[in-house]
């Protein structure tokens, strides 16, 4: 079992590839009472076209099947893991992404016990046509539900907006039509081929013992028997620079929403200088529109912008964009004074200079605090994306970081990027 010591967290991270691919990390937590647990497959709702494992021809499955199968692996023959890990007194859960699907669990007790349970039932599927149509309809409530919230409607509808014609256009949990294709054969085909170890990880953190832990994972994986490990051939679409630049929805709410996103056709860097690039554009933007921004503070002040504005910076396994919303009484107003404080992002930046180090030291702040949350480390892990490097070097990262380095990655990002509006405005 290999160990990676921390210096700047006090962290030492534990780790061990199984012979079947499975990639486990154990952080043990001093002082700590619970342990939290998330097993994650690299598989989410862009997933839709693969070649299966084993075999040569590529399929298309329909828009929302990641999500899908998510719901059902909880539900088996002849019990639910819900009630399974209600039993050993753990709190369970699921939820997936557009690159992701994890499984995780907390618990103060029988860690051996909800461990068992959660590689059992997410190795161990079960799905009959009849479960799967009942699954429909409760699917499509929630499907239904999010219609209707405006909050989701911006968000996806932007990030529909930033890739027209591909599978991120899709929400995740799909529509009632697309669902409603989904059969007990297509869940199958997915699992066998996403949920196979080697496209898995198994993350621990809290109150533990690494070699007892690791010990409990080695018997349960060695007891199992899988197909040969296979790289998964991916199908995407080919690559298209179109967005719409420009859209309007009618909805029942009582203030409008102003959402603009920026789609990054910048080259992204790989492994730590990927870490790099995200944690500069964060700082970029914080220094340009943070709470604490000169702009910021301006529009605030002129009501055009107010409590409700965000904004977030998210890169995939395959794009990267970012994405600002808030409630706005002058939804043009707003666009306007948030793309005119981007526009003139290079003297504002150099301007900051002062606030900078400021900046980067919450930054850094934030990050070590975050290593307070068991349930923090674990989500915000991710094994593949900064490959080699990880969440555990991020401090390391933001502090080697400059206001030069800032300056360039905004450069890169914002000379490249393409924008789109989009406004939800009061009305049915």
């Amino acid at each position: 079992m290999k160990q990676q010591h921390y210096s700047e967290l006090g962290e030492t991270l534990y780790s061990e590839t199984l012979a079947n691919g499975l990639r486990v990390y154990l952080l043990p937590k001093k002082g700590f009472h619970k342990t939290y647990a998330v097993m994650t497959t690299d598989y989410g709702s862009v997933d839709q076209s693969f070649v299966p494992l084993g075999e040569t021809k590529p399929v298309t499955q329909p828009a929302g099947i990641a999500h899908f199968l998510e719901h059902k692996m909880f539900e088996k023959a002849d019990h639910d893991a819900f009630d399974t890990f209600a039993h050993f007194g753990a709190s369970s859960n699921a939820f997936t992404s557009f690159t992701h699907t994890s499984y995780l669990f907390s618990a103060t007790h029988h860690l051996k016990d909800n461990l068992v349970t959660l590689l059992d039932f997410v190795q161990d599927p079960y799905f009959t046509a009849q479960t799967v149509n009942k699954e429909k309809g409760i699917i499509g409530q929630e499907i239904q539900m999010y219609d209707d919230d405006p909050n989701s409607r911006a968000y996806f509808g932007t990030i529909a907006n930033l890739y027209p014609g591909q599978p991120l256009a899709d929400d995740i949990a799909g529509t009632i039509s697309s669902i409603d294709k989904i059969t007990a054969d297509d869940l199958y085909l997915a699992h066998k081929t996403f949920y196979h170890p080697s496209n898995m990880s198994l993350f621990v953190v809290g109150k533990l013992v690494p070699d007892e832990t690791l010990d409990w994972i080695r018997e349960n994986q060695a007891a199992k028997q899988f197909a040969k490990p296979a790289v998964i051939q991916r199908i995407l679409p080919a690559a298209s620079s179109k967005v719409i630049s420009h859209r309007i929805l009618n909805m029942p709410v009582e203030r409008s929403k102003a959402t603009i996103g920026l789609r990054g056709f910048d080259s992204l860097p790989t492994g730590l200088e990927r870490l790099k690039y995200e944690d500069a554009l964060s700082l970029g933007f914080t220094l340009l529109l943070g709470e604490t921004a000169p702009d910021f503070l301006k529009l605030y002040d002129q009501g055009v912008i107010d409590d409700s504005f965000g904004y977030n910076i998210e890169i995939q396994r395959d794009a990267h964009h970012v994405i600002m919303a808030g409630e706005a009484e002058d939804p043009q107003a707003f666009e306007e004074a948030i793309l005119s404080i981007l526009k003139g992002f290079t003297e504002k930046l150099q301007r900051a200079s002062n606030r900078f180090e400021a900046v980067r030291r919450e930054a850094i702040g934030n990050t070590l605090t975050s290593f307070n949350s068991l349930e923090a480390i674990a989500n915000q892990f991710d094994d593949q994306l900064y490959a080699p490097a990880s969440l555990f070097d991020e401090v390391k990262v933001i502090n080697s970081l400059t206001l030069e380095d800032v300056i360039d990655t905004m450069s890169h990002f914002l000379e490249a990027a393409t924008i789109s509006r989009q406004e939800i405005l009061a009305g049915n």
